[in-house]
């Protein structure tokens, strides 16, 4: 089992930046590869980018150059940093994880956290 925690969201105005944090505990991190998906009220889970257990980075067309994935394994904790946000960006954030490798389905993933709200304002 591996419990994530998230933290790090809140109202920002356009053109701001944030930065989610997931814990987790559970299992040993850094065998993990660790995602980041978001749900805007109406709308599938998307994918918004993922490390993998050897900090190989992947990122969905539609944030990538505005958001940064990292990861501290000293910590057990991966970040999503995120700036230039637009109202669009606008979601519940979940961390997510599964051993090693990188998938980009909601459905491929075992463990979630709980989600933090991010508001992008006009």
């Amino acid at each position: 089992q591996v419990q994530l925690v998230e933290s790090g969201g809140g109202l920002v105005q356009a053109g701001g930046s944030l930065r989610l944090s997931c814990a987790a505990s559970g299992r040993t991190f850094s065998n993990l590869a660790m995602a980041w998906f978001r749900q805007a009220p109406g709308k599938e889970h998307e994918f918004v980018g993922a490390v993998d257990w050897r900090r190989s980075t992947y990122y969905a067309d539609s944030v990538k150059g505005r958001f940064a994935i990292s990861r501290d394994n000293a910590k057990n904790t991966v970040y999503l940093q995120m700036i230039g946000l637009k109202p669009g960006d606008t979601a519940v954030y979940y961390c997510a994880a599964q051993d090693y490798t990188i998938m980009t389905m909601y459905s491929q993933y075992n463990y979630w956290g709980q989600g933090t709200q991010v508001t992008v304002s006009s």
